[in-house]
């Protein structure tokens, strides 16, 4: 018994040594391994650096690298801003993190926005990392101040953020979204945020940048919204991203048009989902857009009206293909005015109201499948085929 006593505390004795001997540098077998002590290190430089911007700190901004880049985010009004590092990459005297950096505007964003980011880092003869780059991840699209100093305008009812152009361009959209705001809240009501945040690029090129898309694809498209579809509550504000090359070519009141349609987007966002068409969605901004406007039918579906008069009227509704930004523009424009028409058909045949009801309805019901036959039973107290064949029968009534 005393002998196997003493050959246990022997192994346990043996078991110390090699704990000592393969890990000298670290007290104990659990101690942090290098590669997490790197990554602890830069995790406190980020926290000090998102620290810095939202106390408007810029001295402290600058120990932590790339000074020049506190120019280009000053101006943002922040509630939040913090990074999360994933992984660490160690290169030579050098690392590059791959991070999740968390924004919240001030006054707009329910919940923080989530981007990928991938930071260079650099290493001082005193062990201390900085930042040499923020770039966004691969495949992610880029934020505003990547493209420049930003600039913030509010108005009454809209923050306009624009890296390029001046304050009094970005006050002509702040006053168009202003006007947008209230007349959505007219038709919709007022169970949305009433808010829009409008972000206003150089160029195509550079909106094309912010949407992580080619530019090519939103050549004449003057507008787009973007945001979490399904209404979670937490999601944070949309964004309406100009193209500020297609809406310089607007009227006033085409510039209008577009700010109180993408607006629609945002008011309608909490009750557009998985279930909802696109030429509902579309055709209900469309709707309010044009609400008070004295446009005819003529005036807004030109393309549409071209087809009639060709005796070329649709079989049925457009599908969500129809409505890709890369479509040939004439079927993209008809596919636009066949959803403005179903809607316009809808408030003036069964009410205003009932349009707004419809819609919910659609989207509430969660899935695709069964959305739109239930809605128009439910809501409207007819079949998808009376209403195909209503709608027939108004666009060639309408456009004649």
């Amino acid at each position: 018994m005393a002998v196997r006593k003493r050959a246990r505390r022997a192994r346990r004795a043996v078991m110390a040594g090699l704990c000592l001997l393969l890990v000298p540098p670290v007290s104990g077998c659990a101690g942090r391994a290098p590669g997490d002590a790197a990554k602890a290190q830069v995790q406190r430089v980020l926290d000090r650096r998102a620290a810095a911007l939202l106390r408007h700190d810029e001295k402290t901004y600058d120990t932590t690298g790339t000074p020049a880049e506190y120019a280009r985010l000053r101006a943002l009004p922040l509630a939040s801003w913090d990074y999360r590092v994933t992984a660490l990459h160690r290169s030579g005297s050098g690392a590059t993190a791959d991070t999740e950096l968390r924004y919240r505007v001030a006054g707009y964003d329910r919940a923080p926005i989530g981007v990928r980011r991938v930071l260079t880092l650099g290493r001082a003869a005193d062990g201390t990392w900085y930042v040499t780059a923020d770039k966004p991840a691969p495949e992610a699209g880029q934020q505003l101040w990547d493209q420049g100093a930003v600039t913030a305008l509010r108005g009454t009812h809209s923050l306009v953020l624009g890296a390029g152009p001046g304050a009094g361009q970005l006050r002509a959209y702040a006053r168009l979204a202003d006007r947008a705001v209230p007349a959505v809240s007219d038709a919709w009501g007022t169970d949305w945020s009433r808010r829009v945040v409008v972000l206003v690029p150089r160029s195509l090129e550079s909106m094309g940048g912010l949407l992580g898309s080619p530019a090519a694809d939103y050549r004449g498209i003057a507008a787009v919204t973007t945001g979490e579809a399904g209404g979670s509550g937490q999601a944070p504000a949309d964004r309406v991203v100009v193209n500020p090359e297609a809406y310089a070519g607007l009227g006033d009141l085409g510039k209008q048009v577009v700010l109180t349609h993408e607006t629609t987007h945002v008011a309608t966002r909490a009750h557009t989902t998985a279930a909802t068409p696109l030429w509902l969605s579309e055709g209900y901004a469309d709707w309010v857009g044009y609400l008070g406007t004295g446009r005819t039918p003529s005036e807004a579906a030109p393309e549409l009206a071209r087809a009639v008069q060709d005796d070329r009227v649709p079989s049925a509704l457009p599908a969500d293909k129809d409505f890709r930004f890369t479509s040939d523009p004439t079927h993209l424009a008809q596919a636009y005015e066949s959803g403005w028409l179903a809607c316009r058909m809808i408030a003036g045949r069964w009410g205003e109201d009932r349009l707004g009801a419809f819609y919910r309805a659609v989207g509430d019901h969660g899935k695709r499948s069964g959305a739109v036959e239930q809605a128009l039973e439910k809501v409207l107290r007819t079949t998808p085929q009376a209403f195909t064949a209503q709608w027939r029968a108004y666009v060639r009534s309408e456009l004649s």
